[in-house]
C-alpha cells in the first residue's frame, strides 16, 4: 500500500526521495500516525512534501490512493450507527426552479436598494427562515441567503456558487495558486507568445561569439576567442490573473498559459485579483487577506515600459466595476472602473485575455463594460486571440 503511494507521488511529479519514504515508514512503525487516516495524512505530508507548491498534487494522490480507507481507530468495539450524511440534508434545502419560474422572480431593484434592504433585514430578523421570498434564509427566492435563487442577491452561508447571480458574497473564500509546472498541451500557444519579443544582449559575456572569434582570428593571425552576453527576450511583462469563482471553469487553460509565459519571458511579474482589480493585489492566494500589495505600489514599482496583460473572464456583477462597495467579497472605497483606468493610464501597452468564448461576450453586461474600458483590447484565450494580442502589444 505504501509503496504504491510512493510511486504515484513520483508519477504526479511530487519530488519525493527514497530517504523521505523510509523516514515515513520509520515514523509509522513507531506509531506516530496513531492508526488514524487524518493523522497519517499529516504525517505523510510532513515527511514527503518539501515545497508548499506540491501540496495540491499530494492531496490529489493521497485522496485517490487511499480512497475508501476507513479510520481504524473508529468503530472498534462500538455499535455502528447509520447516520444520514450532513451533506444529504443540505441538498434537501436546495431550491431548483425551472427557467419559467426564474423569469417570474424580479430583482430587488439596483445596488442601493439591495444594500439598504440587507441592512434592514439584519436589524429586523430574529430567527431562521427557509423557503421564503423576504428574509435571510435558505431554499427561497429572497435576495439574501443560500441554496435558493434570485436574479441579484447576496450569497450568505453557501459553500460555492450555483447560479452565479450573486452580486456580493458574505462567506470567506479560499483560492489556490496557479500551478506553473503545467505544460501546454500543444506548443502552438508558446509559438504565438514568441511574437512578443525584443532580443537584447546584456550581462556577463559568458557565451562563445563564433562569428566574432572567426573574424578576430583571421585579422590577428592567431586564435582570438571572443565572448558575448547571452541573448534573451528583453520584453517586460506584468500579468494580473483573475482567480476563483467563475474562473474555476478555466483553471486548466490558465495554468497552461501561466506555464508558457514563465518559460517565454525573462522579465515577468504577476499578481492575482478576483473579478476586477481594486486597491490591493496579491502573490499568494493562501495569504490574500493578510499579505496584499497596494495597487498604487504596483503602479509605482513597474515602469510604463512594462506590457500589462490581464487574464480573466470579466464575468461578474456590473456593480463590481461601476460602484464603490460593489466588490463581491469586500467593501471597496472606489469603483473597479477607477482602478482599471489608473492601470491603463500608466501602462500604455495593455491587453485583456478572456478565456470565455468570444461569442458569449455580448450576453454579459460586465464583459461589455470591461471591453469598453479596455478600448476594445480584449482578446479570447485562443491561438488566434493570442496572435491578435501580441500584435497589439508590439505596436
Amino acid at each position: 500500500m505504501f509503496t504504491g503511494f510512493f510511486f504515484k507521488l513520483k508519477e504526479a511529479r511530487v519530488p519525493v526521495s527514497l530517504r523521505e519514504y523510509l523516514t515515513l515508514l520509520e515514523a509509522v512503525e513507531k506509531g506516530l500516525a496513531n492508526y488514524a487516516v487524518e493523522d497519517f495524512y499529516y504525517l505523510a505530508r510532513a515527511a514527503l512534501v518539501k515545497d508548499e507548491r506540491h501540496l495540491d498534487r499530494f492531496d490529489q494522490v493521497f485522496g485517490t490512493h487511499f480512497k475508501g480507507v476507513i479510520d481504524l481507530a473508529d468503530g472498534i468495539d462500538e455499535v455502528v450507527e447509520a447516520d444520514i450524511p450532513e451533506e444529504w440534508l443540505h441538498k434537501l434545502a436546495e431550491k431548483f426552479l425551472t427557467d419559467e419560474e426564474k423569469a417570474e422572480i424580479e430583482a430587488l431593484g439596483g445596488w442601493e436598494k439591495l444594500m439598504e434592504t440587507l441592512k434592514q433585514r439584519l436589524e429586523e430578523q430574529k430567527g431562521r427562515h427557509q423557503g421564503g421570498n423576504k428574509w435571510i434564509g435558505t431554499a427561497g427566492t429572497s435576495p439574501f441567503g443560500a441554496y435558493g435563487y434570485n436574479p441579484e442577491g447576496v450569497r450568505i452561508g453557501q459553500d460555492k456558487s450555483r447560479h452565479r447571480r450573486a452580486v456580493k458574497v458574505w462567506d470567506k473564500r479560499e483560492f489556490k495558486n496557479l500551478d506553473d509546472s503545467v505544460e501546454i498541451g500543444t506548443r502552438n500557444i508558446k509559438v504565438a507568445l514568441r511574437r512578443l519579443r525584443k532580443w537584447a544582449r546584456t550581462g556577463a559575456a559568458d557565451e562563445l561569439d563564433l562569428p566574432g572569434t572567426i573574424t578576430s582570428t583571421a585579422r590577428q593571425g592567431w586564435l582570438d576567442v571572443q565572448m558575448r552576453p547571452e541573448r534573451h527576450n528583453a520584453v517586460k511583462v506584468l500579468m494580473l490573473f483573475d482567480i476563483g469563482g467563475s474562473m474555476d471553469d478555466h483553471i486548466k487553460v490558465c495554468e497552461e498559459l501561466f506555464s508558457a509565459v514563465k518559460t517565454e519571458f525573462k522579465h515577468l511579474e504577476y499578481y492575482y485579483f478576483h473579478n476586477c482589480p481594486y486597491e490591493g493585489l496579491w502573490k499568494d492566494n493562501a495569504r490574500r487577506r493578510t499579505d496584499q500589495v497596494s495597487t498604487w505600489d504596483v503602479i509605482r514599482t513597474y515602469g510604463a515600459d512594462y506590457k500589462l496583460v490581464i487574464v480573466g473572464d470579466a464575468t461578474m456583477s456590473p456593480y463590481e466595476i461601476t460602484y464603490p462597495g460593489g466588490s463581491v467579497e469586500h467593501w471597496n472605497q472606489e469603483a473597479g472602473a477607477v482602478w482599471m483606468q489608473r492601470l491603463l493610464d500608466h501602462f500604455e501597452h495593455a491587453a485583456w485575455i478572456n478565456p470565455q468564448a468570444e461569442n458569449w461576450w455580448q450576453y454579459h453586461g460586465s464583459i461589455q463594460i470591461m471591453h469598453k474600458l479596455m478600448d476594445g483590447r480584449m482578446y479570447p484565450l485562443t491561438l488566434e486571440g493570442l496572435d491578435r494580442m501580441t500584435g497589439e502589444l508590439n505596436r
